[in-house]
């Protein structure tokens, strides 16, 4: 029946059975027959379908809430065995926002020291993505904006605030400045995230506050091409503290404070809100009370 359940899953989650079937590995013929099974047993049609995927029954969508809960305890006691007989082990995979990436392993080292039979998958997705792949059972953790828009139901812990910096090269205008506006940057061609990011809106907000319409002259859903740009000396951008404190800023780059106002975002692990928690997220979310409770000593 869990198998069943998990193909269902994924045709909801991939909307289509080939694709579905890719992901599960399995052959199409196998999946959609267990389909047919599950929806025998259950005496209801969960998929509208003719030779495709045409969404879910009334039904379908009841019954798609109860297999992610269900697969989800299975897959978490599976978890906790597999502890009590071996310590931890397995695969962690963690979905991180862009602008945080470069903070991950400020958390994944020390956890590894404490549990070096589990393996990381890190993967860059945007704020909505990593809500979709946490209700979908696609990832254990992410790492994202707790306060600007809504999470829906996780269980969250702050782990550091986001501020904000104008990265730039040493010879343009702000440069040499202690801190600029955010009515100065919108008046400078910028090379900016991609509107699908969170952090972008962000900005966008700041920037349209000021009157200022956003029309970056570069746009990339990777921070990494965003700052190769800016150290060209041609480019500008607005990067977070954290992320141009782990980069860098070699001369000639300058980072220069935005103020004025000054504007704090937080950022913080999420997992699924669940009782009782899978080992491997337990495990997570108390390394990360560790690193809180290390980065509140030093900043006292």
């Amino acid at each position: 029946m869990i198998d069943k359940l998990e193909f269902f899953i994924a045709v909801a989650r991939e909307q289509s059975f080939s694709r579905a079937a890719e992901t599960c590995g399995v052959t199409q013929p196998t999946l959609s027959a267990a389909i047919k099974q599950l929806e025998d047993s259950l005496g209801v049609l969960l998929i509208n379908r003719s030779s495709r995927f045409h969404g879910l029954t009334a039904e379908g969508e009841r019954v798609l809430e109860w297999a992610k809960r269900i697969v989800s305890d299975a897959r978490a006691m599976r978890q906790d065995v597999r502890t009590l007989k071996s310590g931890l082990v397995g695969h962690l995979r963690i979905a991180v926002i862009p602008t945080a990436l470069t903070m991950v392993a400020a958390l994944t080292t020390p956890f590894r020291a404490k549990h070096p039979s589990v393996r990381f998958s890190i993967l860059s997705m945007t704020s909505l993505d990593i809500l979709s792949a946490l209700d979908n059972l696609e990832i254990d953790a992410g790492i994202s904006y707790l306060d600007n828009e809504p999470l829906g139901n996780v269980r969250s812990l702050p782990l550091y605030v986001e501020r904000y910096r104008l990265v730039t090269f040493a010879d343009s205008p702000l440069a040499e400045r202690e801190s600029v506006s955010w009515a100065e940057v919108g008046r400078i061609p910028l090379c900016l995230l991609t509107p699908d990011m969170q952090n972008r809106r962000i900005i966008n907000q700041l920037l349209n506050s000021t009157g200022t319409e956003v029309a970056p002259t570069l746009e990339s859903n990777s921070v990494i091409a965003l700052f190769a740009h800016v150290c060209t000396g041609r480019w500008a951008s607005v990067m977070s503290e954290k992320l141009v404190e782990t980069l860098g800023t070699i001369a000639p780059i300058r980072s220069v404070p935005i103020l004025d106002p000054e504007v704090v975002h937080q950022i913080g692990l999420v997992v699924p809100h669940r009782e009782p928690m899978a080992p491997l997220s337990t495990a997570l979310y108390n390394e990360a009370k560790h690193l809180c409770a290390a980065q509140a000593s030093i900043e006292t």
